[in-house]
């Protein structure tokens, strides 16, 4: 699915928060896909071609980023995203999903699992915050970066200069391949809007965030739904060891983690064709 078919079958769904946009494709139970920071739905278009002759794929944006409409003074941490995405399945009709989150959404998707567990019926996350193991260096300068504004018009500038994007070379494992359709697709609304690049200020607030992952993992442990992690281990952003030995003691429904060599933060938009086989694999193992 390229980026102009990707538009053509963007929706809008009326929520208390706003109008959340959202893409949807395939048949069958519904899978939920919950994309990283700073991208939209557009980074699982792969995977929703791949997967929709057996999951009906929905695909939203969170709010601060991509194509949803929410107001500037909305609340946008991990509690109120992931209460968002319940409200989303409300205004959908939808009952259950397979949860399927990387980065910043799969942050969110603890905090979904945590309060709202009769919502999920699966969940796979990917490299993602956990508990109160982040943020690193590297991570700190960048939410210093979000907080003063300076992330923002560097979001907004890169649609007129492609060239500003290597700030996101940590992100892929072939930066290179990020073409001008992808940019655009990503960066556009900062561009467009003075009031996007000032509300995306929001995901700088990691302190509010931290906690609230802190809090849901009374919930996860609890957890005995059927849960997956799959992490590249190239990622710079996320500690890979410490993350995935907290999931093995605290993510009480683990059957499954697997390891990705060299792969980084967004590999699932990189390697889509590994993440379907994974997800098919746990999936069937579960039915």
């Amino acid at each position: 699915m390229n980026a102009s078919e990707f538009q053509s079958l963007r929706k809008f769904a009326e929520t208390r928060f706003g109008r959340i946009a959202y893409v949807e494709r395939g048949s069958g139970p519904v899978a939920l896909f919950v994309h990283g920071f700073p991208l939209c739905g557009y980074q699982w278009r792969h995977a929703l071609d791949e997967l929709s002759p057996v999951r009906t794929c929905v695909a939203p944006d969170m709010m601060g980023v991509g194509y949803s409409e929410t107001p500037a003074s909305q609340d946008i941490t991990f509690e109120s995203q992931a209460n968002m995405l319940a409200a989303f399945l409300d205004a959908r009709s939808i009952g259950q999903v397979d949860l399927v989150a990387n980065d910043t959404g799969a942050g969110v998707g603890q905090v979904l699992l945590a309060l709202h567990p009769h919502r999920v019926r699966s969940v796979t996350l990917t490299n993602c915050e956990v508990h109160d193991l982040w943020p690193n260096a590297m991570l700190q300068q960048f939410f210093i970066g979000l907080k003063t504004g300076v992330v923002g018009q560097l979001f907004g500038n890169i649609v007129r200069d492609p060239s500003a994007a290597a700030a996101l070379a940590t992100a892929y494992e072939y930066p290179e391949s990020l073409n001008k359709a992808s940019l655009e697709m990503y960066f556009t609304p900062f561009a467009e809007s003075e009031a996007r690049r000032e509300q995306v200020k929001g995901f700088s607030q990691f302190e509010r965030n931290r906690d609230q992952l802190v809090a849901a993992a009374q919930a996860l442990r609890a957890s005995r739904i059927p849960a997956q992690v799959l992490w590249g281990e190239g990622d710079t952003a996320f500690d890979a060891p410490a993350s995935i030995e907290w999931f093995k003691s605290n993510l009480g429904g683990l059957r499954k983690l697997t390891t990705i060599p060299n792969a980084k933060v967004f590999w699932p938009e990189e390697h889509p064709r590994l993440l379907t086989v994974l997800l098919k694999e746990f999936w069937s193992g579960i039915n």
